[in-house]
């Protein structure tokens, strides 16, 4: 028994994230070839906008969809925005490696926030067609683009590259492209009209940003063209804290233990919105822990009594101790204005 335990064992493997992912693409939206394609087409415009909004400019985004081989469902899907673009050093990370990303550990408004989204583009287009997806990215202290072709070893999650060099990136008018970002991806998935399509989505979501200029060349290679009705950019949001009220016991505990504060009052100030000095004593207080305690010393018991003292349930005086409301600059609320201005550009403006 014992050498059947041992060999039992050495036969289990960790499994990459990547690896994962590409025996379960439906996890990330790949479920059917109708689907794949508004779920690809999602993550390039979604990619775009949190970028330009980020860099505060104003987004000029256009979808591109080629049928390659209609008896084989393959289609090319091209996305161009004038973004800031990506700098040649990062691309291979941005496109090649599921969990890269900027704002998984932010708590503010984003479209994406995973690190999953483009690359999972990227793991479609090479398990469904065997080819890598085209990358062209020129920022603005660079006279020329960077091209690449990106790919995924998802045993490493790390991508593989090919064809990689400079060219200089001419617009249709003669003028060459300032900053930008250009994906042009092969994959098998299947173009749909009606209301779960492609077209249906970039209206919807020209209709939520109205800031946006949005064009789509269909397959049939007829232009749609939502045309950005305002120059005001969203609100730039903020990252915030956790809030109290938020928060679970295991991320409660690794806060505690990764903390370098000196003392409990200073921990509950520094690390979460809506504690004042009088509510981190007083929820101490309650929780029947001492001011000057550290963070890192802290016992599974203490944990749970100021998890407590935080939901509520762990009272002073009888009363729950009184937090102040998070902060709302993490969010960036459409005005009725602009929401009106939005729909004008698919509605008749008589019946908005």
């Amino acid at each position: 028994m014992a050498g059947t335990a041992e060999r039992m064992a050495s036969n289990q493997k960790q499994v990459a994230i990547s690896e994962f992912f590409e025996k379960n693409k439906h996890f990330l939206g790949f479920d059917s070839l109708t689907r794949s394609l508004i779920t690809a087409v999602k993550e390039a415009v979604d990619n775009s906008l949190d970028a330009c909004e980020e860099a505060r400019i104003l987004p000029e985004i256009k979808i591109q969809i080629t049928k390659l081989d209609g008896k084989k469902d393959i289609i090319e899907l091209k996305s161009e925005d004038n973004g800031p673009g990506i700098p040649k050093k990062s691309i291979e990370k941005v496109f090649g490696q599921l969990l890269f990303g900027s704002r998984f550990h932010a708590i503010r408004q984003s479209r994406g926030q995973q690190g999953i989204g483009i690359t999972g583009v990227v793991m479609y287009c090479q398990l469904t067609t065997g080819r890598k997806t085209h990358v062209r990215s020129k920022i603005a202290t660079e006279t020329s683009a960077a091209i690449v072709d990106i790919g995924l070893d998802t045993r490493k999650n790390k991508a593989t590259k090919s064809g990689e060099g400079r060219e200089l990136w001419e617009l249709p008018d003669g003028t060459l492209k300032e900053h930008g970002l250009e994906i042009t991806a092969q994959m098998k998935a299947k173009y749909q009209r009606g209301r779960q399509s492609v077209y249906q989505y970039l209206r919807m979501t020209s209709i939520v940003n109205p800031h946006a200029d949005i064009t789509f060349i269909d397959p049939d290679g007829e232009t749609y063209h939502w045309p950005r009705v305002t120059e005001r950019l969203p609100r730039k949001v903020e990252s915030i804290k956790p809030h109290p009220h938020g928060i679970h016991l295991g991320t409660l505990q690794r806060m505690c233990v990764e903390s370098t504060d000196s003392r409990m009052t200073v921990f509950l100030r520094n690390n979460f919105s809506g504690v004042s000095s009088r509510a981190a004593k007083e929820l101490l207080a309650a929780a029947e822990i001492e001011e000057k305690a550290k963070p890192k010393l802290l016992k599974p018991d203490h944990y749970r009594a100021l998890l407590e003292a935080f939901q509520g349930e762990r009272m002073l005086n009888e009363k729950p101790v009184k937090l102040l409301n998070p902060p709302t600059n993490c969010l960036s609320p459409i005005e009725e204005l602009l929401i009106k201005k939005g729909l004008s550009k698919t509605i008749d403006s008589r019946y908005v």
